[in-house]
């Protein structure tokens, strides 16, 4: 199947990420948002992450502008109705998924594949909300995702080789580099492997181990990490690592994905990393600064 257009349900850090390298590679892309005032804040995050690579001479003014002409955004789910090729990045949330893909599935015409960007949540759960889970297939990318080169193939229980084949075509012409998921399980390969260390982190935070500080400095520079794994909770979003943990710990039973009752409490009070300006360091003056007391 050929596909010339995309449409990118959600444009936050992931959608926005996913909307810009695919209409870099030349797809003509729709991008949608409940509310305009997300859209227009989801496109000004493209044109100040272009602004940066042409400033750096990472790309041509040409290829900037071409880039932006690519992209339109829309509020209407119904926009999706010619798409070839669907990308959801909307909140880690099963039920709020499911919703979006069966809405879409009465939308898109038969060809159309329907992919999700989910960082842990079993494809199958969210296919079964369609009646066309043979064209349902999880494309994991990584934040930010014009910088990060991984992005996770995953195959649902009644996904096609013909589908994971398409997928996998259309990530490599983003420029990624992918893995295959061979079996539908939560976590996939990636965060299977990360989370458990993600959150003993935490949980040493939690029993005055050590500072985040200490922690972030002892994984990076003993095992030459980019970002500690406190950091990158952050950069992520607390919420996402406690939503993805437990969409794994439902799936498994397995403790060590339960996250603990500091990640819980943190939730709770909207201490979410970044996006909020606090998490396990304070970003309030732009800066990230430390102030936990351990």
């Amino acid at each position: 199947m050929d596909i010339k257009k995309v449409f990118v349900v959600g444009s936050g850090l992931m959608g926005g990420g996913i909307a810009q390298v695919s209409a870099a590679a030349g797809y003509q892309v729709k991008m949608h948002d409940i509310s305009e005032e997300r859209t227009q804040a989801g496109l000004e995050a493209i044109k100040n992450s272009l602004g940066k690579f042409l400033s750096k001479e990472k790309i041509t003014q040409e290829q900037h502008d071409a880039t932006l002409a690519n992209i339109t955004t829309t509020v209407k789910l119904e926009d999706a109705s010619d798409a070839d090729f669907v990308v959801e990045a909307v909140f880690e949330d099963l039920k709020v998924k499911k919703e979006v893909f069966a809405q879409l599935d009465g939308i898109c015409p038969e060809h159309t594949i329907l992919a999700t960007n989910t960082s842990a949540i079993p494809i199958s759960s969210i296919a079964a909300a369609t009646k066309r889970p043979e064209k349902v297939v999880g494309t994991h990318f990584f934040s930010p995702v014009p910088l990060m080169r991984l992005c996770e193939i995953i195959t649902g229980v009644q996904t096609s080789e013909e589908t994971l084949d398409i997928a996998e075509s259309w990530a490599r012409s983003l420029g990624k580099t992918t893995v295959r998921v061979l079996k539908d399980h939560a976590g996939f390969i990636a965060n299977r492997l990360y989370l458990p260390m993600s959150l003993e982190a935490v949980r040493m935070l939690e029993a005055g181990v050590a500072t985040p500080e200490d922690i972030d400095n002892a994984m990076r520079l003993g095992y030459n990490l980019p970002m500690g794994p406190l950091e990158l909770t952050d950069m992520t979003g607390v919420d996402i690592l406690y939503n993805a943990s437990m969409a794994i710990f439902e799936d498994t039973n397995d403790p060590k994905y339960y996250p603990p009752p500091l990640m819980r409490r943190m939730v709770a009070s909207g201490l979410l990393g970044r996006k909020t300006k606090k998490g396990f360091y304070d970003y309030s003056s732009g800066e990230k600064t430390s102030y936990w007391k351990v």
